[in-house]
């Protein structure tokens, strides 16, 4: 798998695979806001040089937030997001950042099953952060303190 910047040339396909995985996804104008406000970008490609998956992440002084993962709905399942996020602990790392940060909808187990099986920890309940089918759903925010992380790992997840 290649990785390379998140251009604004992706979006259209970055946004079908989004739209296709999720169901409240993030629209055109969210995507696009996020690269005009420098949050960093990534687009995850297969060897037929097709999008698979991807990553945005905003740097905020000595953390980074993990905006959006997403991997391409028949590609799940693979360990690309796995690969993903190891990306994204990997930049970090060579940032200095000291945490990452993300919110996981209360109703998404596996991803946070990704992220606990990376090092991640819950840290807090936001309530009715995302919109849900009926009304709002709670998030769980996540954290990953990467100096002790290093201590114990290598920085990258394990497969189960």
């Amino acid at each position: 798998m290649n990785t390379r910047p998140m251009l604004a040339a992706d979006l259209a396909e970055v946004l079908a695979i989004e739209q296709d995985a999720n169901p409240y996804p993030w629209s055109r104008k969210n995507f696009d806001d996020s690269l005009k406000a420098n949050n960093r970008g990534w687009i995850f490609i297969n060897k037929d040089n097709k999008i698979i998956g991807f990553s945005l992440i905003q740097k905020v002084m000595d953390e980074v937030h993990l905006l959006n993962i997403c991997v391409k709905k028949t590609e799940q399942g693979k360990g690309i997001g796995r690969d993903i996020l190891n990306h994204v602990i990997d930049f970090a790392i060579s940032i200095s950042a000291i945490l990452i940060v993300l919110e996981v909808r209360q109703s998404n187990q596996v991803a946070q099953a990704l992220y606990l099986n990376a090092g991640f920890n819950e840290m807090s309940i936001r309530k009715r952060y995302y919109p849900a089918k009926e009304g709002r759903e709670d998030a769980i925010l996540m954290g990953l303190d990467l100096d002790l992380l290093s201590l114990f790992t290598d920085n990258t997840i394990k497969e189960n």
